[in-house]
């Protein structure tokens, strides 16, 4: 009898391995699949990085940088541009700083102390596209320099000066194309689980490639071929009725770029050209996007270099917006 019950013990303990083996695997020894990019929509939406769809574009005149630095405020002015433009003359106090070391040197400094943090380039939106990314990290002390070094000294204001621009005015239309149906997220493969380790290595990566090179696009390169993109006017509705590029879909700012309205419309297998009235808002939204995982294109200057004596919006007039402030070596 005791012969017996060794023998079906001896037939039990395969069963037995079988099962806890399993068991083991269920309680998390896999690798665990997740969405990462619905992870990381659902963090943005629901975190400082909302300020996509909240508070975009975050943008300082050249005005009240001036004001900050005659009254001694807590005031931190980073200068992306190159070394040599920033030599021959640059804010007082501003610092050069290349954009893919954007994140480290706010960082590494404690610039999250300071009131306000200005971001300062050529035209303000290469700003722009580096404020979105350190704004969606949270550090929302940070602004762009509305029309960059344009609006400082007339000596910095070539970038706006040429750009400022009438030849595409007649090919603007006012046909609606609607919205594409809506689909799914793109893919994002960075390894990482949680909402901010996914973004903190998407924007990690995003500096470390070509930064603002790799989502700039100009007006002519776009109109060379409209149906290699899917153009997003990102206008309120009423000034799209005013004329937009032809084939051009309005996305009204602060709403229609959220997971509940109308991101999912926008397509992954094609670029998407995102213009406004000046690029530096189509900069923050560029951004936004690549984030996530879309081919993402920023229009450059916007419809200030396609249309610009009639358009609706914000428009570049050298008069007002540029300053004679002190450029110092």
């Amino acid at each position: 009898m005791n012969l017996r019950k060794f023998y079906y013990l001896l037939l039990l303990l395969p069963l037995l391995f079988i099962n806890t083996a399993c068991s083991d695997d269920n309680n998390g020894t896999d690798p665990v699949s997740i969405n990462e990019t619905e992870v990381l929509v659902k963090y943005l939406e629901g975190s400082d990085g909302g300020f996509i769809n909240t508070a975009a574009p975050a943008m300082i005149k050249s005005s009240d940088v001036m004001t900050n630095i005659t009254t001694g405020a807590n005031q931190a002015v980073i200068d992306i541009r190159s070394a040599a433009d920033y030599a021959n003359g640059h804010i007082d106090g501003s610092v050069n700083v290349l954009l893919k070391d954007i994140v480290s040197y706010y960082e590494a400094n404690n610039l999250s102390s300071k009131t306000v943090v200005v971001i300062a380039c050529y035209s303000g939106q290469t700003a722009g596209y580096a404020t979105a990314l350190l704004r969606l990290l949270g550090y929302s002390n940070v602004k762009d320099l509305k029309w960059g070094m344009c609006s400082w000294n007339s000596a910095t204001a070539a970038g706006w000066n040429s750009n400022m621009k009438n030849t595409r005015a007649s090919q603007f239309v006012k046909t609606n194309t609607p919205k594409a149906a809506a689909g799914s997220l793109p893919t994002l493969n960075t390894g990482k689980t949680t909402g901010a380790e996914i973004l903190r290595a998407r924007i990690d990566a995003m500096l470390a490639a070509d930064g603002f090179n790799d989502v700039k696009v100009s007006s002519d390169a776009v109109y060379a071929s409209l149906s290699n993109y899917y153009i997003v006017n990102y206008w309120s509705a009423t000034d799209y009725s005013w004329g937009h590029i032809e084939g051009a879909i309005q996305y009204t700012p602060g709403s229609d770029l959220k997971s509940g309205t109308f991101l999912k419309t926008l397509p992954t297998d094609k670029m998407i050209a995102v213009y406004c009235y000046t690029g530096q808002t189509s900069a923050h939204v560029a951004a936004y996007l690549k984030i996530l995982g879309y081919d993402a294109k920023t229009v450059l200057y916007g419809v200030n270099a396609m249309a610009y004596d009639n358009m609706p919006g914000t428009r570049f007039i050298p008069e007002t917006e540029i300053h004679d402030y002190e450029l110092v070596k």
